[in-house]
């Protein structure tokens, strides 16, 4: 029978199983979804379930999704999908389906709406090839020929440029990773239609429904380490943490000394330069001192010279007078 859950697309990334293998996988958010609808032969005429998927606020919904999912006891979706052909017997109205539904190694369809490309030519949207890019050539990236003389028209179904993307595509028989429950995520090997944050659907294969490989597992760390290696790991770094801290305080300890010595040795320099440059001042004012003691005494020798000079100026003069 058919089964499935709706998801979000969160991106792409790699695990290694215990073997040492790379697998890239597609990492899909599924929130436990709620069964707001099911669909029997004797009311519908086939069986199916509606599951309802991401919350949104009630003042965003109108009064007919809000009576609709009252039903079912459960707030307003953003997202609601229909999946056929299921045991309707084994679902009730409101039911909670999670990741648990499915396993490791068992293979899934997963179908979403694909990246829009825009308006795109032959060559990118089908695949065509260029002709010739010499400067003689005319035809470079063109479509070609349309139609044919008999027909005289374009037939239907021609590849023609145009809107590329945004459609729904399904990729078949992708295998699952892992299963955490405690996230609520899964892991798909290989890659997804449609861009980050866009909706998933995941059933089981159509092609092979029952079909669930053998998986040797993954590396997952915290799980491959015993507990005693890891209780050891945290003792030794207990102790290591210990050590450094006491190394950082004797580091501290010596830093401060340092510190102290050198604003020790500071204060002298600044001491003995603040001495010389009281030395070398009272040597300036000694040597000023001298120098006008120097200049005082060579005034008086000239004034005195000066005197001197006048008295015997003065005399032969007055001999000359009583000569005459």
């Amino acid at each position: 029978m058919k089964k499935g859950i709706l998801g979000k697309k969160l991106g792409m990334t790699q695990v290694f199983t215990k073997s040492g293998k790379m697998i890239p996988v597609t990492v899909v958010g599924v929130e436990p979804n709620i069964v707001t609808q099911i669909k029997t032969t004797e009311s519908d005429g086939y069986e199916a379930i509606q599951l309802g998927f991401d919350n949104k606020r009630e003042k965003l919904s109108n009064r007919p999704e809000q009576g609709h999912v009252k039903k079912a006891k459960t707030t307003p979706k953003r997202f609601f999908r229909e999946i056929r052909d299921v045991d309707a017997k084994a679902y009730t109205l409101g039911q909670e389906v999670t990741a648990e539904i499915f396993t490791p190694g068992e293979m899934v369809d997963v179908t979403g709406i694909s990246k829009g490309k825009g308006f795109q030519g032959v060559i990118k949207r089908h695949n065509f090839s260029r002709g010739p890019m010499t400067r003689g050539s005319h035809f470079h990236r063109r479509v070609g020929s349309l139609g044919s003389m008999r027909a005289k028209r374009v037939f239907r179904g021609k590849k023609m440029p145009g809107h590329m993307g945004a459609e729904q595509v399904t990729i078949q028989n992708l295998e699952i990773v892992m299963v955490d429950t405690e996230k609520n995520v899964i892991l798909i090997k290989g890659n997804v239609p449609g861009a980050k944050k866009s909706l998933v659907m995941i059933t089981n294969a159509t092609k092979n429904p029952d079909t669930v490989n053998e998986f040797e597992g993954l590396n997952l760390y915290e799980q491959a380490i015993p507990k005693e290696e890891v209780e050891a790991v945290s003792e030794n770094n207990e102790e290591i943490k210990t050590e450094t801290a006491d190394v950082t305080e004797n580091e501290e300890v010596e830093t401060a000394k340092v510190e102290e010595q050198e604003e020790q040795t500071e204060t002298e320099e600044k001491a003995t330069e603040q001495e010389e440059v009281a030395e070398e001042t009272v040597k300036e004012e000694t040597e000023e001192t001298e120098k006008e003691e120097k200049t005082s005494v060579t005034e008086n020798e000239t004034k005195q010279t000066a005197e001197e000079s006048t008295d015997s100026s003065e005399d032969a003069a007055e001999q000359e007078e009583k000569h005459e």
